[in-house]
């Protein structure tokens, strides 16, 4: 009898969770989001998506190209400006001229979506610059811009949708990309428990590997070469000239999907759900694979690392 009771009650919590899930908020057409990082990838699939929910979508592109692409690509509603978040004259003319596109009714979404994933590689062979240049787009970008909009987001109690990543959560390789992901995932904590006293949500997007420009092979090769030519000969020898070859097959040819919206319909959930989540897992892998592994003991990370990445050809044994 104890286990129908219980059986009975996590199916009707199920329900009622699925039915609270899905409840939408009213009159998208009334609402503007602003979209960094529209040139490609999940900001481009995300704005076209939107737009064909009657969205009024401001899309803001690093480059003229991505804006008139994406313009000739989407309705006559869909607005384009371009931006670079690591430029503060650039985040204060976005500003101005979405300030005049929302009035009075404010700002409704900002997804912090723009973002680099290059230089990376092992820690030794990355500079301090490599790391700024992560962090700057990632991370001082991402509060820059959202700090920026908060005025115009409060007066609609609007939604802040930060793209992190599940490199946040479970660190693979140097570089900034890790460091800058943890932060955005300690930014957005911090500031939807602050905004929470005037109606602004805050939702953060984990998605697993997808095939985006930020995960292409040949970019990420290109620029490992480039690191490598620096390193002195004694780091090359004890590395080995193939180090990367085998784990950037494995982990960009297996693990990544090229199905994009499996990220944008969480976006999209973020932005329209009268209840959004906090967090949205997005793609297999970080659902099964990298999020739960995240919560396991420090040393099993550290095996499952060992497992996936080759060693260096001189290493040292470690008892």
């Amino acid at each position: 009898v104890a286990t129908n009771c219980a059986l009975l009650l996590a199916a009707v919590l199920a329900i009622g969770w699925y039915i609270r899930d899905s409840l939408k908020v009213d009159d998208f057409n009334q609402k503007h989001v602003l979209i960094t990082g529209c040139d490609s990838g999940f900001g481009n699939l995300l704005a076209k998506q939107l737009d064909r929910r009657g969205f009024a979508v401001i899309a803001a592109c690093l480059t003229e190209k991505g804006a008139s692409d994406l313009a000739s690509a989407a309705s006559p509603r869909l607005k384009t400006l371009l931006l670079n978040v690591t430029d503060s004259e650039s985040i204060k003319r976005a500003v101005e001229f979405v300030s005049a596109e929302v009035g009075e009714r404010g700002l409704w979404g900002l997804v912090n979506n723009a973002g680099r994933s290059i230089p990376v590689g092992p820690t030794e062979w990355i500079q301090v610059e490599d790391v700024t240049k992560v962090l700057d787009v990632n991370l001082i970008g991402v509060i820059d811009v959202t700090l920026r909009f908060l005025p115009l987001l409060r007066k609609a109690r609007g939604r802040v949708v930060n793209v992190a990543s599940i490199l946040g959560r479970f660190s693979l390789g140097g570089g900034g990309y890790c460091l800058s992901k943890w932060g955005v995932e300690a930014f957005s904590d911090s500031l939807r428990r602050d905004m929470y006293y005037f109606g602004i949500k805050v939702g953060i997007i984990e998605p697993g590997l997808f095939k985006t420009a930020l995960t292409r092979v040949d970019l990420i090769e290109d620029d490992q070469k480039r690191l490598w030519d620096h390193l002195p000969q004694d780091v090359k020898d004890s590395y080995g000239a193939n180090y990367f070859h085998n784990s950037q097959n494995f982990s960009m040819g297996i693990l990544c999907s090229s199905d994009l919206s499996k990220v944008t319909n969480c976006m999209q959930h973020a932005l329209t759900a009268r209840y959004p989540r906090t967090r949205y897992a997005a793609g297999w892998d970080a659902k099964l694979l990298w999020i739960p592994l995240s919560y396991l003991p420090s040393f099993i990370q550290d095996f499952f690392h060992r497992l996936i990445f080759p060693a260096p050809k001189m290493k040292r044994c470690v008892e």
